[in-house]
């Protein structure tokens, strides 16, 4: 048990696969939301690299396929990941999810591959 909320990073697939399928990114976006809740529910603070770095490249007019993405999408996690205490790596081929994780144990960060594996936090919830 822990007494501090973890701010959790969900990494895994999301253009990964998909030929740039507008509906298969959503449907990879839909698994790593869907982690979202069990983070919470253990005590946590769980955030996705997408949440932020969609609006960014929709503010910029450009979307995940255009040239501006890998400029976006992986400098976010990165930039996310010195505020985070830790990765909760999903399944999937995911080159921004692999750097995810190589970056968090350079920082010395857990990195868990299952949502049980995030230690629970104790129940007292600070006001």
């Amino acid at each position: 048990m822990t007494d501090k909320p973890m701010l959790i990073l969900i990494a895994g697939p999301y253009r990964s696969g998909t030929d740039g399928s507008p509906e298969a990114m959503a449907a990879n976006l839909a698994r790593l939301e869907a982690a979202a809740w069990p983070v919470f529910a253990a005590g946590h603070v769980p955030v996705i690299g997408e949440w932020i770095a969609l609006p960014v490249l929709r503010s910029a007019g450009a979307g995940p396929t255009d040239d501006l993405a890998d400029q976006v999408l992986y400098p976010t996690a990165r930039r996310l990941l010195t505020h985070c205490d830790a990765v909760l790596r999903l399944p999937g081929d995911s080159t921004g999810a692999d750097q995810d994780v190589a970056v968090a144990r350079r920082r010395g960060l857990p990195v868990y591959h299952h949502v049980d594996e995030i230690p629970q936090r104790s129940p007292q919830e600070a006001a």
